[in-house]
């Protein structure tokens, strides 16, 4: 029951706030108190897995190419990025490291910010994991510099947990302010996939377009919720964030001198199989 209800956390809240706004407006203290146990509600939710249990990870192949690390992997913990908001529970954050002689650090001291550019990420291609049709597809909002320095990472902070995150709550978007650019494809088998932070006019698909494994879907970018630029993956059950309940995955990769299928994690870098067939899931 509470797996089902987990799916609405978000409709929980607005309408938790359209009743505390209403308590305003009529002078009815009801109207505040039932929004703001709707409210909590919602939050508490925000924290419980939509969704049915133990559902074998989807084999997938690589959505990039090339060398990259993962950060905020499930390999690491699950929910990866501590909520199971917007179907994301086993989502990955890829970030590209074409140099082996650079250690990625998440944080630095300098610069507060750079643009989006100077980042080796930014432009590399996204490619379709698995045949598929594009449910969702849009690019207009912008790339903005990066928020990985220290300062600017509070910033970040209070900009998606308030503006973005209420943007989001205001206009129903699934999370449109969050995920910035996007891309989602069904997979098929009530699987989609899902293709967050893209460059702003590079998406190269639109809704109802066939596309195959390998197909360029578009470009990484810095757009939406984003400290700075990388590809966010993962997988759900339903077409739109906004009542999904997350799945996991495995795909192909080389790392520590070998091919393994599974999830790449520990923030070590790993080389993109992309080319290679999706096969039964491993460690």
């Amino acid at each position: 029951m509470h797996r089902t209800l987990a799916r609405f956390r978000t409709l929980f809240i607005v309408l938790g706030l359209a009743l505390t706004f209403g308590e305003v407006l009529h002078g009815m203290d009801a109207f505040s108190i039932a929004g703001l146990v709707l409210i909590g509600c919602g939050l508490v939710l925000f924290f419980v897995p939509g969704g049915g249990r133990g559902r074998e990870p989807v084999a997938v192949r690589t959505p990039v190419r090339g060398r990259w690390v993962a950060v905020n992997s499930p390999a690491d913990k699950v929910p990866s990025h501590g909520t199971h908001e917007l179907g994301q529970t086993y989502a990955i954050d890829l970030v590209y490291a074409p140099d082996p002689a650079e250690v990625w650090q998440p944080l630095r001291r300098w610069p507060l910010a750079a643009r989006p550019e100077t980042f080796p990420a930014f432009g590399q291609e996204i490619v379709a994991p698995a045949d598929g049709v594009v449910v969702q597809a849009s690019g207009w909002q912008r790339d903005h510099w990066s928020r990985n320095s220290w300062p600017a990472f509070l910033y970040l902070l209070v900009e998606g947990a308030l503006f973005r995150q209420l943007l989001s709550f205001m206009t129903l978007s699934s999370g449109r302010f969050i995920i910035g650019n996007s891309v989602v494809l069904d997979l098929g088998d009530g699987v989609y996939a899902v293709f967050a932070h893209v460059r702003r006019g590079s998406v190269r698909v639109k809704k109802g377009d066939r596309v195959r494994a390998g197909d360029v879907l578009g470009e990484v970018g810095n757009s939406g919720n984003s400290s700075e630029p990388h590809l966010h993956f993962h997988l759900m059950d339903r077409p739109r964030p906004l009542a999904a309940a997350g799945l996991p995955f495995a795909f192909p990769y080389e790392g520590g001198g070998e091919t393994r299928t599974g999830v790449p994690g520990g923030r070590r870098p790993f080389v993109a199989a992309v080319d290679k067939e999706p096969t039964s899931t491993g460690g």
